[in-house]
């Protein structure tokens, strides 16, 4: 797993980046144990000008947005061997205006939801329908639980 952190977005405390680092990584350890091999994922921390531009070249939506994944691997949970799973990018900015409206645990908790999020779809799941929604949402809250745990790394 890797976290970059864009160098305008460096607005982070280290201690909650190295906090941050490690759940992550705790998430996609937890996924690869629930997928039976170990997976790799990139996590980057960025601006809403970066993410404005990303979303502007890939998706053709012309406005910044809180996370966009982009996966290595194509199909539904398992379909591939392919142990890279892709990159996930959060906007910073985003995220810090989204905590003050719905998370009343902060910022860090909004990052996580977002990288959870993120890290779902690398996994292949989508919420175009309202089943899709359910199986994505039950997925993420298993990673989070996962995340905020400690001791041994359980499938997830």
């Amino acid at each position: 797993m890797t976290l970059l952190v864009d160098a305008e977005a460096r607005v982070l405390p280290p201690a909650l980046l190295a906090r941050l680092r490690r759940e992550l990584a705790r998430m996609v350890r937890a996924a690869g144990l629930s997928e039976g091999r170990a997976l790799e994922a990139s996590f980057r921390l960025t601006t809403d000008a970066v993410i404005h531009e990303l979303n502007r070249g890939y998706r053709a939506k012309d406005k910044p947005t809180d996370v966009l994944a982009f996966a290595q691997r194509e199909g539904p949970p398992g379909a591939t061997g392919d142990e890279v799973l892709g990159d996930v990018v959060i906007s910073v900015e985003t995220a810090r205006r989204q905590a003050k409206k719905r998370s009343p645990l902060g910022l860090a908790a909004e990052l996580r939801f977002l990288a959870s999020h993120g890290l779902c779809h690398l996994l292949g799941y989508d919420h175009q329908t309202d089943a899709q929604e359910a199986s994505m949402n039950a997925r993420m809250a298993t990673l989070l639980a996962e995340a905020g745990r400690s001791g041994r790394v359980k499938p997830a």
